[in-house]
Order: C-alpha cells, then sequence, then structure tokens
C-alpha cells in the first residue's frame, strides 16, 4: 500500500477503526486490570441482583432461546449456512471473512479463558454451563458473528436505512444475548462486558484486515 493511493476517505475510514480498536482495547484491559485486584465483586453482584430481581418462568424460557442464539453450536451452523449462500452468491472474499473471524474468534476465548481461569458465578443459577467463566464466550462469540453479519450489510445494502435498520436490530440482538447470560447466572456482568470488548478487538481487526485485502485487490 502508498500513502499516494490512500483518499481522504480511506485515511478517515483507518483512523476511525484505530480508535474503535483502541477503545475496545482499553475496556478489555481496564476490565482485567480490575479483575486482578478483585474490585469487580460489588459492581458484579449488584448487577446480578437488579437483573435476576426479574426472574419469573416466561421470561426465563426467553431468556434460554436467546441466549441459545449464542451457543458454539447455534454461531457454528450459522457460520456453516452464511458461508455456503456467499459461495453460491460469489462473494468468496466476504465467506473466508466470516469463517475466519468467527472461527478464529472461537479459538481466542478458548485462550483466553485459559489464560484467566475465573469460576462462574454462584448466585442463583437457573442453567448449568461447564468451563470457565471470563471472558464470556456467548457475548464474545455473538459479537463476532452478529458483527460480521451486521458489516456485511453495510458492505452489501445499497439503502442507507436498511444498513441502519439492521445495524441497530443486530446490535440489540448482542446486546440481549449478553443480557441473557447475567439473567441465567451463569456468567458475571464483567465477562460479558469483556467478552463483549475482546469480541470488538478481534472484529476491528478483521474488518481492517478485509478492507487492505479490498484496497489491494482493486489497485
Amino acid at each position: 500500500m502508498s500513502w499516494k493511493t490512500l483518499t481522504l476517505k480511506n485515511m478517515i475510514y483507518i483512523v476511525s477503526a484505530a480508535a474503535i480498536l483502541g477503545g475496545f482495547l482499553y475496556i478489555f484491559i481496564e476490565i482485567v486490570d480490575e479483575l486482578q485486584e478483585n474490585e469487580l465483586v460489588r459492581f458484579d453482584e449488584q448487577v446480578i441482583g437488579y437483573i435476576q430481581a426479574f426472574i419469573s418462568p416466561r421470561l426465563t424460557e426467553f431468556m434460554n432461546v436467546i441466549t441459545f442464539l449464542g451457543s458454539v453450536k447455534w454461531l457454528t451452523l450459522a457460520v456453516i449456512i452464511s458461508s455456503i449462500l456467499l459461495f453460491i452468491f460469489k462473494k468468496r472474499s466476504l465467506a473466508f471473512f466470516m469463517i475466519i473471524s468467527s472461527g478464529v474468534g472461537a479459538l481466542f476465548n478458548y485462550l483466553l479463558k485459559w489464560i484467566f481461569k475465573r469460576e462462574r458465578p454462584d448466585i442463583r443459577p437457573l442453567i448449568e454451563e461447564q468451563g470457565f467463566s471470563f471472558p464470556s464466550g456467548h457475548s464474545m462469540g455473538s459479537f463476532i458473528f452478529y458483527g460480521s453479519l451486521a458489516y456485511m450489510i453495510v458492505h452489501l445494502a445499497k439503502k442507507r436505512r436498511w444498513k441502519a435498520a439492521w445495524t441497530l436490530l443486530l446490535g440489540c440482538f448482542i446486546a440481549a444475548i449478553g443480557l441473557s447470560r447475567i439473567y441465567l447466572g451463569v456468567h458475571f456482568p464483567s465477562d460479558v462486558v469483556a467478552g463483549f470488548a475482546a469480541g470488538g478487538v478481534w472484529l476491528t481487526i478483521m474488518i481492517l484486515g478485509f478492507r487492505y485485502y479490498e484496497f489491494r485487490k482493486n489497485l
């Protein structure tokens, strides 16, 4: 890449992406720092107490459905279906973007869980989960997959209102999945926020890599 070939629009895009990447990274580092100093206990307990005050049979059933849509089984199936459709419509670069972002992102989450080894909360769990808690795999995985989906819609859609509507809808869906993990008592709120932040870091890196590939291809 030559600096002479970069347009003002591309420069603004790179600076904005770098700022977003830095923001997500800062949030994750701050949470890790407070986790190591054991300063998250009060925050986590207060948020869990507030959210679980709304527990009811119908809401629990609904949250189980929402949390399933952030599970490894569902996201794996969704990535496979999305990738096949992208290959069929000859969007190979986007198909590889989807596969790599979610696939390597999942491995990244396993690595982070192994590094921090945080036990899951024992405050009124409504379902049983195995493995370590930090960062939340559902939150990180859903941020990467549904965030990738939002990016592809923005990349392919022609009308701005459709881009905005789908981005907002998928953003709300990501937040709902994170909320479901707290409601069900299988993650601390800080696990969820850290999962979103780690997912944001990885997704931003992937988008920058994809944009660089597209830029080089069109030279």
